[in-house]
């Protein structure tokens, strides 16, 4: 694998980090820091990502928060591998005949009945007992300061959140933290969120079962009700986060891991198994063959996943037979280089969520990679007035079908977006990494790997290339304003039908260990940074 390019340094860009010891990757530059300075004082790659997300979920509070759920794989120093399913669950209350019968068709975005439980606090705490070597209350104290004594909005948080505006005024809670003067807090302006800061320190105390017990819990819970929706006390007091065991395929000789259903990364690997049956290396990485190959596996995969993917305990095709070479070779016989797949299922998520994926790796080796997310920008919406945490919509991912695999129901966990990865070579770890962006994110693995692996691109190169993306299996593919008039025309002629993204195609964050030195990317298309030592 040689170098796909050396960057042109009279042109705006950055170059890959490298460092020796330690490094971690972030979509914001304060939780970057926080992290860095949690590995500078002792702490593990576990202490300094749990520190980095709560950072995160302060900073970037429309991206992420403790109303939402989170995932993670660790590869250990001894290079054990362990995943965990942070993912809620549906209210106990909650059935399909029951919503189907007050009159719904589908439970969208803004609807009260797509809040789940939140899992990501204790997710967190449950990441550190396993992995950590500091107490919750360490690892949140800089979180807690920067609720408490406010936090610069930078321009990318700050322009989705003006955005947002007409979402959080139609909530009193949401209005009242995260509105200044009926407005989105300015981009350069000190935002404070107080009652977060108490929220958080009420965890940092008593652990997680201050957020899922007692005054946080009842208020989380009457505010949901108040609105119509079943979640209960006894929901959230009902809360269990999974150790899982990734599941794995290989791609040109590198073992790409993903976490199992309920979670989509094994839409990646389909994905990849199908992608690996083209020469994708002989291809130009930013021409029309690529991304044509690209997007036409990426239609089969999603395919897939909508017919099967949901909580394992209703599914009825394992994870392991839907990433089996022999299914993806069926598969990648249908696609015609030279022509659009037509008639595929128009059910897929749009790449519309709002998320934040980091990942660091401490000098002992530990490697962390993880995703936090409410779904949406500001998730349903709605704020607990007193505690100020904003509420996932988590729950739009369900169908509202019965019979099928991810139809909602009692205490069910919904299809997920949100997909940490891990890549190892010669059976060690080599690559974490993540790419935000709803259900963008199984096409950014394969596509950020793939630059890597197929075209020789370092990490930032493979985060900076340009996206496309499809508007629905049967839609539109939205391009991103780097892609050539040339590939544009190249996919017109296969039968694509294109127009430019409204915004940046997701976010990507990377750390490869390779020849003993660390070498991490952050993608630009956020606020965030890389930043090692």
């Amino acid at each position: 694998m040689g170098d796909f390019m050396l960057r042109d340094f009279q042109l705006p860009g950055r170059s890959p980090v490298h460092a020796r010891r330690a490094v971690a990757a972030t979509s914001h530059p304060l939780a970057t820091s926080a992290a860095l300075n949690v590995l500078r004082e002792g702490g593990n790659a576990a202490d300094a990502a749990v520190a980095a997300v709560a950072v995160q979920c302060v900073v970037e509070p429309h991206m992420t928060g403790i109303g939402g759920d989170c995932f993670a794989i660790v590869a250990r120093p001894d290079g054990s591998i362990d995943g965990l399913n942070g993912s809620g669950r549906a209210p106990a209350g909650v059935t399909p005949e029951a919503l189907i019968e007050a009159g719904l068709t589908e439970i969208g975005d803004e609807s009260i009945h797509a809040v789940t439980v939140p899992g990501a606090v204790k997710a967190w705490e449950l990441l550190l007992e396993r992995h950590g070597s500091w107490s919750l209350a360490r690892v949140l104290a800089p979180a807690i300061d920067y609720a408490q004594n406010g936090f610069p909005v930078t321009p990318r948080v700050g322009s989705d959140w003006a955005g947002l505006v007409d979402l959080i005024k139609r909530d009193e809670g949401a209005a009242k933290h995260y509105l200044v003067d009926g407005k989105a807090p300015e981009i350069g302006s000190l935002h404070r969120l107080p009652a977060l800061g108490e929220t958080l320190s009420a965890i940092a105390e008593s652990g997680s079962s201050a957020f899922y017990e007692g005054p946080i819990a009842q208020e989380i819970a009457a505010t949901v009700q108040a609105k119509g929706g079943f979640l209960s006390e006894e929901d959230l007091a009902g809360i269990d986060v999974m150790p899982v065991k990734p599941v794995a395929s290989d791609y040109r000789g590198v073992t790409m891991l993903e976490l199992p259903p309920n979670g989509h990364g094994v839409t990646a690997l389909v994905l990849l198994n199908i992608l690996e049956t083209f020469d994708l290396g002989s291809l130009d990485p930013l021409g029309p063959e690529r991304f044509h190959l690209e997007m036409e596996a990426a239609r089969l995969a999603y395919s897939v996943r909508d017919l099967h993917v949901a909580d394992p305990d209703t599914m009825s095709v394992s994870a392991e037979a839907l990433i089996s070479k022999d299914f993806a070779a069926g598969l990648a016989a249908r696609i015609d280089p030279a022509r659009r797949i037509s008639g595929l299922p128009d059910d897929v998520l749009t790449p519309d969520s709002d998320t934040v994926y980091l990942t660091v790796v401490d000098s002992s080796g530990m490697a962390v990679s993880l995703i936090n997310s409410v779904y949406c920008g500001f998730g349903v919406g709605v704020a607990t007035p007193r505690s100020g945490i904003i509420l996932q919509n988590r729950g739009a991912c369900f169908q509202l079908k019965p019979g099928h695999p991810n139809c909602i129901g009692p205490r069910k966990r919904p299809l997920h977006t949100i997909i940490p990865a891990m890549a190892l070579r010669a059976g060690r770890p080599w690559l974490s990494f993540g790419v935000m962006g709803g259900a963008y994110q199984p096409c950014g693995h394969a596509h950020v790997l793939a630059n890597i692996v197929d075209f020789g691109m370092d990490v930032q190169q493979a985060i900076d290339a340009p996206r496309i993306f499809f508007d629905g299996i049967e839609g539109d593919l939205m391009v991103e304003h780097g892609v050539s008039a040339e590939t544009r025309e190249g996919l017109g002629a296969r039968g694509h039908s294109l127009k430019d993204a409204s915004e940046a195609i997701g976010g990507s964050q990377a750390i490869m260990m390779e020849k003993g030195m660390l070498i991490a990317g952050s993608d630009p298309r956020k606020d965030g940074c890389a930043l090692g030592w």
